[in-house]
C-alpha cells in the first residue's frame, strides 16, 4: 500500500522540477482492496438458484469473492442500469439529489402515460401504451445507444475522424450523457429539470427527441468517414 501523506508530499516536490506528470505515468495505481482472484458476488436469489442447480456451483465452490455492495440487493426495484444512470446524474458526490431527481423523473413518466392512457379511446390503442416507467427507461437508453464512435487519427500531417465500434460500456454511458444533455438544454426556469427529463425519455422510448438525434448525427458522420475505417489498423 502506498502512504497517502507520501504520495502527496512526492507529487508536490515533483511538480515543482516539472515531473509530476511522468512520475504519475509510471505509477501503478494499487488502491483495489481485493487481488484480482476475487470474483464478483452473486447475490440476487433467482441467479443463485439457477447456480446451484447447474455444475457451475462446484466450480466456484472454493473461490474468494467479493463482498456486494451497499446498493446490491434482491429488491424487485433493483436495477443495474437505473444505479448507472443516478452514479452519471451525480454531481460534486450528492447521490442524495441524483435519487431524488431519478424518482421524480420516473414519477413524471408514469403521469404522462397514464395521461395518454386515460385520453386513449380504444382499448387497442390503451394496450399499445406502455405504463411501467423501468421499461419506457430501458427504450430510452437502448434507443439512444451509438454502435459506432469517430476517433481522431493523424497521418501524414492531416488528422482523420475514423469511425471504430464502441465498447458497451461507452456507448451505454454516451446514451445516459445526451439524455442528460438533452434535458439541460431544454431546461428553462419554468420547467423543473426531472419534468424535462421524464419528456425526453418518454420521446427517446419512441425514438424521438434531441438524444436520439444526437446517434443518427453521430452515426451519419461515422458513414461519411468510413473510407478512413482502414487506418484503425495502422
Amino acid at each position: 500500500m502506498i502512504n497517502s501523506r507520501l504520495f502527496i508530499s512526492i507529487t508536490n516536490l515533483l511538480s515543482n522540477y516539472g515531473l509530476a506528470r511522468n512520475y504519475l505515468a509510471s505509477l501503478k495505481r494499487g488502491y483495489s482492496v481485493f487481488p484480482p482472484i476475487y470474483i464478483k458476488p452473486i447475490f440476487k436469489k433467482d441467479e443463485q438458484e439457477a447456480l446451484f442447480q447447474s455444475d457451475e456451483a462446484k466450480k466456484i465452490k472454493h473461490e474468494l469473492v467479493k463482498p456486494a455492495l451497499a446498493t446490491d440487493t434482491c429488491s424487485d426495484f433493483y436495477d443495474e442500469r437505473v444505479l448507472k444512470f443516478i452514479n452519471t446524474l451525480m454531481k460534486d458526490g450528492n447521490k442524495k439529489l441524483a435519487k431524488a431527481l431519478v424518482t421524480k423523473t420516473f414519477e413524471g413518466i408514469k403521469r404522462i402515460q397514464l395521461e395518454r392512457y386515460h385520453k386513449a379511446t380504444t382499448s387497442e390503442a390503451k394496450a399499445n401504451i406502455e405504463l411501467n416507467p423501468f421499461v419506457i427507461f430501458h427504450h430510452a437508453v437502448d434507443n439512444c445507444t451509438p454502435i459506432l464512435k469517430l476517433l481522431a487519427h493523424r497521418k501524414g500531417g492531416i488528422t482523420y475522424q475514423v469511425p471504430v465500434p464502441i465498447s458497451p460500456g461507452l456507448a451505454q454511458h454516451m446514451s445516459m450523457l445526451w439524455l442528460i444533455k438533452a434535458a439541460n438544454e431544454k431546461n428553462s426556469h419554468k420547467l423543473r429539470f426531472y419534468d424535462v427529463l421524464a419528456k425526453e425519455f418518454v420521446a427517446a422510448s419512441q425514438n424521438q427527441g434531441r438524444a436520439v438525434a444526437w446517434k443518427q448525427e453521430l452515426h451519419k458522420k461515422c458513414q461519411a468517414n468510413r473510407a478512413y475505417a482502414h487506418f484503425r489498423w495502422i
